[in-house]
């Protein structure tokens, strides 16, 4: 699989820089809109917590986009972090295609 060397938008610079920020959002405003802790928001803007399910359907609904556009940005993440760590690496080289049972 070819990914890119260079790292793709976190989670938190695209909510901040690109939803917070434009709608002039303090951290503590998103999480009353949302209905979480301000810690929960503070850690998603620090890339110290990953996208869930829960949180994706809270922040599409919170800025009317759909929950799997927050779920890819944490995907390709996801991803890239799991390319480019040779520890990670060398586990899925160890991975080796199931062939079908012959009829």
């Amino acid at each position: 699989m070819l990914m890119t060397k260079r790292k793709p938008a976190g989670v938190g610079e695209i909510l901040v820089e690109e939803f917070m920020q434009p709608l002039d959002l303090t951290q503590g405003e998103l999480a009353k809109a949302m209905g979480v802790p301000r810690k929960h928001v503070n850690e998603l803007c620090n890339d110290r917590r990953a996208i869930t399910a829960d949180t994706a359907l809270m922040l599409a609904r919170v800025f009317g986009n759909s929950p799997d556009f927050w779920l890819n940005v944490q995907r390709r993440n996801d991803l890239w972090e799991t390319l480019h760590s040779p520890e990670r690496r060398q586990r899925i080289k160890r991975a080796k295609p199931v062939r079908p049972a012959a009829a």
